[in-house]
């Protein structure tokens, strides 16, 4: 078992490092789960329950009071993990997460051609859209309804990951060994996924515990500004 996880923990070190974004992204796809467009991503943290660590076990205690590593996924309509950062303690914010990834530096300073979808607990970004406070018009309530339809692929997605590889419900390591696990799982999701590999049918793991994470901080200035005024656009053009 460890000469598995060491190989794909390598084979993952290599090929969905941080700021990776390789995978083709694929539009018509999003558009299709729910008329959302120009959508090439959703973003999203799930927490991987372990045991209480030796060293700086507080940083590890999520919001609901369980050690866990707090790990960002982004996905692509068909369940494909393209890009992941699996490094942080559970008390850390998602949103924090993302500032600190080499994928935030790279789409900030080369915008990609469509947009990322997030929940509340991530800014509204001139490429990452979250949903409306508020729905204070009927458009406005469609662009929401577009935009959970769409992004519930990414909670599907930790879903099936979770499925699929059971110890990713609790892992009784210290948070490297953690780490390397979770990554060496998202590599062979990806292998399964692409070979159609079916899930089994029973499975009586428990449900995903995770954490709702509070509003978060601006990252700068004027940011959340154009992200008001891209959505606007898009809700003026789609809805």
């Amino acid at each position: 078992m460890a000469g598995v996880v060491h190989r794909y923990h390598r084979l993952g070190r290599r090929k969905y490092r941080e700021g990776m974004y390789a995978e083709r992204a694929k539009p018509l796809a999003f558009f299709l789960l729910g008329n959302m467009p120009n959508t090439i991503g959703a973003i999203d943290c799930t927490h991987v329950h372990i045991q209480a660590p030796h060293e700086r076990e507080w940083q590890y205690v999520n919001q609901k009071g369980r050690h866990s590593i707090n790990v960002q996924l982004v996905a692509n309509a068909d369940l494909i993990i393209t890009n992941c950062v699996v490094k942080w303690p559970g008390s850390v914010h998602d949103a924090r997460i993302l500032r600190e990834s080499a994928l935030y530096r790279k789409l900030q300073s080369n915008r990609p051609n469509g947009i990322i979808l997030g929940d509340s607990a991530y800014p509204l970004l001139p490429w990452l859209m979250t949903p409306f406070p508020v729905a204070n018009t009927p458009e406005q309530a469609g662009f929401n309804s577009a935009h959970c339809k769409t992004r519930c692929t990414i909670e599907s997605l930790n879903g099936v990951l979770k499925r699929r590889f059971a110890c990713l419900n609790y892992l009784k390591v210290e948070p490297k060994v953690a780490c390397n696990i979770i990554l060496a799982c998202i590599v062979l999701h990806n292998i399964a996924t692409r070979r159609n590999v079916p899930l089994d049918d029973i499975y009586d793991g428990p449900e995903p515990d995770e954490v709702q994470p509070e509003q978060p901080p601006m990252f700068a200035p004027n940011e959340g500004q154009t992200g008001r005024v891209i959505r606007d656009a898009i809700v003026r053009h789609y809805f």
